[in-house]
């Protein structure tokens, strides 16, 4: 069994990667992953049948571990696919409140299921006959609907419970994703005013330095790496091995190493002196 499975799994798997890389439409990469996922469901439903099970055990490790693995996967992908084309048309605000909601109905799922989820997620196995066993459902257990509808033969009362915990943790990060993508997009609109360095790094580092060696910031009470961090994060850029840049301005074959500062003196006086002419 677990050879067969293992194979189906990873087949099915490198199925929905490549997928991943080579539909570039959102919704079509949904449709294109369920019927993935929907032939390989009947590739296990089909061997599954003509499985002869040599024990209680197998039959509650098929339907507790196998079968979940792809139900679970079927699940995802169609919920997802139902909650980006229901997606509503307007602002960054409005589809944040959407997702919102959609992340809050699935936490409160995992409220509602809260004592099963804790038996899953702790690998408990007390009640594995009552749930993981065909033909045994208990109607105490507070059980769904679908349960009464799905094939008796390919169904235990659990195991789809179980592929929707998987799927919906899944899902939830999906959305959180989501979520963090509009606000990055919110921030990046709303920061106009942002500042770029556009100059060297070389000219950075020899200000960086300069401004450092001056103690004129927090009465000199800052590390250099403290001042190279502010300046990078006050520009929005990157000083990689300033030791090293630093090094090369030392090396400069000229008596006056420091070639932006005087840059920016001359310019200064010249701008000044046109001012005041």
């Amino acid at each position: 069994m677990k050879n067969f499975t293992n194979r189906l799994l990873i087949e099915l798997e490198n199925q929905l990667e490549e997928n991943q890389t080579i539909e570039d439409d959102p919704i079509k990469k949904f449709e294109v992953a369920i019927e993935y996922v929907v032939i390989s469901l009947e590739k296990l439903k089909a061997f599954f049948k003509n499985y002869n099970l040599n024990n209680k055990q197998d039959e509650i490790y098929f339907f507790k571990e196998i079968k979940p693995q792809f139900t679970s996967k079927l699940i995802y992908y169609n919920e997802i696919y139902n909650i980006e084309i229901n997606k509503p048309i307007g602002d960054e605000k409005r589809i944040r409140k959407y997702y919102s909601k959609e992340i809050k109905k699935l936490k409160n799922f995992f409220t509602k299921n809260k004592e099963f989820y804790k038996y899953y997620r702790t690998k408990n196995t007390c009640l594995d006959k009552k749930y993981f066993l065909r033909k045994k459902y208990d109607i105490k257990l507070t059980l769904e609907s679908y349960y009464f509808q799905s094939d008796p033969v390919f169904s235990t009362t659990h195991d789809y419970l179980i592929a929707k915990l998987i799927a919906n943790e899944k899902i939830i990060i999906f959305l959180e994703n989501k979520l963090n993508n509009q606000t990055a997009n919110i921030t990046k609109k709303n920061d106009k005013n942002i500042l770029k360095w556009t100059g060297t790094k070389v000219a950075l580092v020899e200000l960086v330095y300069a401004l450092h060696n001056e103690k004129i910031i927090n009465n000199g009470n800052i590390s250099l790496n403290e001042c190279i961090k502010a300046v990078e994060n006050f520009f929005n850029t990157e000083i990689k091995q300033h030791n090293r840049i630093f090094l090369e301005i030392r090396n400069r074959k000229t008596i006056d190493k420091t070639n932006f500062i005087n840059s920016l003196q001359v310019n200064l006086n010249n701008k000044i002196n046109q001012l005041d002419e």
